[in-house]
């Protein structure tokens, strides 16, 4: 890279290179003599179209081979969605910027226009989340869920092609694409808290690129970097991947960050769900606080089942200080 050149890295679809193209106009408009050009690449999420996520499983699905292009300085900097992100980092890489947080609910888009408790019993709905699934089954345990993989223009068709009476989206990707006019119900998080990070952008780095890492600071919205950061200690402490419903989000008011997580069972049967609230300086210390307490309330049992291993033992007097 030349000191007058980032080279982006992103995913290919329409969603992706939407959020890519929004860093490059604000990177050009802070720094005019900038050129910055995107690459495009494909990830094993991207490639593998025809299995649930929970069943390819691993971690990094959406970012593996963007970390590895970062890595190899072929790109200089990684624009991802930060739900797709895992806790942990290749050595070398960090988060170095956190977007402004677009609105992190879900919602849903009905094929009749009718509300999510209003659909017959039977109701057939897509999504993509085991998260998703475990909260609307829980909240109304007759609707069938239906996997529905795709990017989001993808699953907007299926919505039709599928015949379903409905379809669950992370509204920060709908209003991203102007298809806000096309929502018919936006879920209080009551019924379904949002995926770790969601709504947010997250800025990927070498830690030791001092040319990039300068140009970026202005991206980076402290209070969304503050939620984030609690609730992927939150995700980090649980060990958690996508093959179990976890949940979380965090919201300042003044000096105190408010943090709920949840857990819960894949048929829905099940949710554990928690509230923390403490300093915002203390937010990583939140997250990790509030997942033991899960744990101790009976997520442990339901992350043993699923990866069939001994989940993170249990530890709240370590964490009494956050």
């Amino acid at each position: 890279m030349s000191s007058l050149e980032i080279r982006i890295g992103t995913r290919g679809s329409q969603l992706a290179l939407y959020q890519a193209n929004w860093v490059k106009d604000r990177l050009t408009e802070v720094h005019p003599h900038l050129r910055v050009t995107l690459d495009k690449i494909k990830t094993t999420g991207d490639k593998i179209q025809d299995a649930p996520l929970s069943k390819i499983g691993g971690k990094g699905l959406f970012v593996k081979e963007i970390e590895e292009a970062l890595i190899q300085r072929r790109i200089d900097l990684a624009v991802h969605s930060i739900k797709d992100v895992p806790a942990e980092f290749p050595e070398g890489l960090h988060l170095a910027a956190i977007t402004k947080r677009e609105d992190p609910r879900d919602v849903l888009i009905s094929r009749d226009g009718r509300l999510l408790k209003d659909l017959p019993r039977g109701a057939e709905i897509g999504t993509s989340s085991l998260r998703r699934q475990a909260q609307i089954l829980h909240f109304r345990n007759d609707l069938k869920m239906i996997p529905l993989r795709g990017n989001l223009d993808t699953r907007l068709r299926k919505l039709e092609t599928m015949n379903l009476d409905g379809i669950i989206l992370a509204l920060a990707g709908v209003k991203r694409l102007g298809f806000e006019g096309r929502v018919t119900e936006v879920l209080p998080f009551e019924i379904s808290l949002p995926a770790i990070g969601q709504g947010a952008l997250g800025i990927e780095t070498r830690m030791d690129d001092r040319e990039v890492e300068g140009r970026i600071p202005f991206l980076n919205d402290r209070a969304s970097a503050i939620c984030v950061s609690g609730e992927r200690a939150f995700l980090k402490r649980l060990e958690g991947g996508c093959q179990v419903p976890i949940a979380a989000y965090g919201e300042i008011s003044g000096p105190i960050l408010r943090l709920e997580g949840m857990v819960g069972t894949v048929d829905g049967r099940t949710l554990i769900r928690h509230r923390l609230e403490g300093p915002v300086e203390e937010a990583e210390a939140l997250g990790v606080k509030l997942a033991e307490i899960l744990l101790k309330e009976g997520a442990k049992e339901i992350l043993d089942e699923v990866y069939g291993r001994s989940a993170p033992s249990v530890s709240i007097d370590d964490q009494n200080n956050g």
